[in-house]
């Protein structure tokens, strides 16, 4: 019978403390992992979708067609729901300040409150809001062509909307 030599037990293998990863390895490992799940989420959809014919496949994944919609009045007073419209068209179809309108479309304040009004009395009286919600910060300004012509963009015209939308909305105006 032969014997054998006890084996001599090894000392465990030392386990290195695990390193903390850069931001940039971090990120490298985010990217394979979302890579993975798009590659695999391409190929569910193309599984899921195998029966459908190509000429139906276009009208499923084209983007629909996005048309901005103006946000709703949020005032309820028609000299408020007036002024918020008339700084909604400002926005939407540019600002002007040395005339009524210009040749890209853009317009002035006044020209604005004129559109959105229902009838002329409604178009003064916001007009004379807007006025006083200008005065506030511009003391010098004597009406609004003359204040609306030393801006340089449309900023300071939209806070002022905004201002005298709020001011007609406490007045219940």
């Amino acid at each position: 019978m032969t014997t054998h030599a006890p084996i001599a037990a090894s000392p465990p293998p030392a386990v290195a403390a695990p390193t903390e990863l850069d931001l940039e390895a971090r990120l490298a490992l985010a990217d394979a992992a979302m890579t993975a799940r798009l590659a695999h989420a391409a190929l569910v959809f193309e599984v899921n979708t195998a029966h459908i014919p190509v000429e139906d496949l276009a009208e499923v994944v084209a983007p629909l067609p996005l048309t901005p919609t103006l946000a709703p009045a949020p005032y309820s007073t028609p000299i408020a729901a007036t002024l918020h419209r008339a700084r909604q068209r400002i926005e939407q179809d540019g600002w002007c300040r040395d005339a009524l309108y210009d040749e890209e479309g853009g317009i002035c304040p006044i020209r604005a409150i004129r559109l959105e009004a229902a009838n002329r009395g409604l178009a003064d009286d916001a007009c004379v809001l807007l006025l006083e919600a200008i005065q506030r910060d511009f003391h010098w300004a004597e009406t609004i062509p003359s204040w609306n012509a030393q801006q340089t963009v449309a900023a300071p015209v939209l806070i002022c909307f905004d201002r005298a939308a709020q001011l007609a909305h406490t007045r219940h105006r």
